[in-house]
């Protein structure tokens, strides 16, 4: 059982990283690009592709301090 749930944490952890680099190419891509499934006003597209770069950073950092305190219990 001990094995599975450090399994499932880091795998979720992991997904965690991938997931907040994706948002942080959207956001990118939305600054770079004007469009979100329609094309933006560059004032909309610069705020959404910021708000996604700010949150796809904060998922990363998240799930690097996760992955750090996990190594300091074990």
């Amino acid at each position: 059982f001990s094995f599975f749930y450090i399994f499932v944490n880091m795998m979720l952890n992991l997904l965690s990283l991938l997931v907040g680099t994706l948002y942080v190419g959207m956001g990118i891509f939305v600054v770079i690009y004007r469009t979100f499934a329609v094309r933006l006003e560059p004032a909309v597209a610069n705020g959404l592709g910021v708000v996604l770069i700010v949150y796809g950073i904060f998922r990363i950092s998240r799930a690097i301090l996760r992955l750090r305190k996990k190594d300091e219990i074990q």
